[in-house]
C-alpha cells in the first residue's frame, strides 16, 4: 500500500498496455507500478511489495508471463496473481489456473469494468501489504 491505496503492479511488454492499465486503475484509486518484461517484473515484485500482480502471458518469450507466475508462487508468495492473454479460449483449455496460482485470467482487450470488479472483490478485506 502506498499513501493509503493498494499497489497494482502490471507487467507487460506493449507500452500501451500498460499505459490503459494505468489510466484504467488510477482513475480508480490505485497506484500503479510497470515493469516491461519478466525479468524487470520479478525485480520491482521484490522491491515495491505490491498488492496485486497483472503479468502478461506472452512476453519477450512465449511463457515468460508462465515463467513468472512459477518464480513468484517459489518465492512464497500470497499476493493475487492476475494473466492477462490475448489468447483467447486456447489459454483456456490449456491452462489451469488454480493449479497455478491464479486469482485470475483477463482477455485482451481487457474490459475496465471486469478487472476493477474482480480487483475490488480480491482485495476487499484484505490487508494491505505494508
Amino acid at each position: 500500500m502506498q499513501d493509503g491505496k493498494y499497489v497494482i503492479l502490471c507487467i507487460d511488454d506493449d507500452p500501451d498496455v500498460l499505459m490503459s492499465l494505468q489510466i484504467i486503475l488510477e482513475a480508480s484509486g490505485y497506484v500503479v507500478k510497470k515493469a516491461p518484461d519478466a525479468r524487470a517484473g520479478l525485480q520491482a515484485f521484490k522491491d515495491l511489495t505490491p498488492d496485486a500482480v497483472i503479468i502478461d502471458l506472452i512476453m519477450e518469450e512465449v511463457d515468460a508471463g508462465l515463467d513468472l507466475v512459477k518464480e513468484l508462487r517459489a518465492l512464497n508468495n500470497k499476493v493475487p496473481l492476475y494473466m492477462l492473454s490475448s489468447t483467447g479460449d486456447y489459454l483456456y483449455t490449456t491452462l489451469d489456473a488454480n493449479a497455478l496460482g491464479l486469482a485470475g485470467v483477463f482477455q485482451k482487450p481487457i474490459k475496465p469494468q471486469v478487472l476493477l470488479k474482480l480487483l475490488e472483490t480480491k482485495l476487499k478485506g484484505r490487508k494491505p501489504r505494508p
